[in-house]
């Protein structure tokens, strides 16, 4: 299994790879466009602020080719937010796979989010053998409202987007890499499942 970390400089990549290392696989770092796409199962993570990782996307030309990709791909974090539309941090245009706008919480609620959550409404194997209101850990003061794509939800003052999915593209809002057992079922899932 050629499992491929996008490493564009805006990801918590070694946890990544540590988590598929404790689960029996290898994944390698890259930011080669041809390596990236000759891999199997594609991670695309994402730590820090929308517009300043949009543009190490737009310098690498990675924001070309990650929306043509065809094998499945799992964003992580502000990696799925960049697969949106567009965000409001940093007024960014994201790469427009997922057909929603990311936005921040409202003022009523503490921002960050950071912590464990809850994820309701499973609906997709990427979930197989996950259990409804399963903890997932999560940091982020931005969010994909609930929408068509939506695959999983969770709640910090109103409902929004745990999970997305688009043909093969998918997204978690939360780390599974940091989420226990459960965030290691996840991530089987998409290699062994997806």
């Amino acid at each position: 299994m050629n499992i491929v970390i996008i490493d564009y400089g805006a990801g918590n990549i070694q946890s990544i790879k540590f988590a598929f290392q404790r689960l029996g696989y290898e994944a390698i770092l890259s930011k080669d466009a041809e390596e990236i796409m000759a891999a199997d199962k594609v991670i695309f993570p994402g730590v820090g602020e929308a517009s300043s990782a949009m543009k190490k996307l737009r310098e690498s030309k990675l924001d070309q080719i990650i929306p043509t990709l065809k094998q499945p791909v799992l964003g992580i974090c502000l990696g799925m937010q960049l697969m949106c539309h567009s965000s409001e941090e940093g007024d960014t245009q994201g790469l427009g796979i997922f057909d929603v706008d990311v936005v921040r919480f409202s003022k009523d609620v503490k921002v960050p989010q950071i912590g464990w959550n809850q994820i309701t409404n499973l609906k997709s194997d990427l979930f197989k053998n996950v259990k409804e209101k399963e903890h997932i850990y999560l940091v982020h003061s931005f969010y994909a409202p609930l929408c068509e794509e939506t695959i999983a939800e969770a709640e910090y003052g109103l409902g929004y987007s745990a999970a997305l999915k688009k043909n093969n593209f998918y997204g978690t809002q939360f780390h599974p890499e940091k989420s226990s057992e459960v965030g290691e079922q996840i991530l089987r899932n998409f290699i062994e499942t997806i």
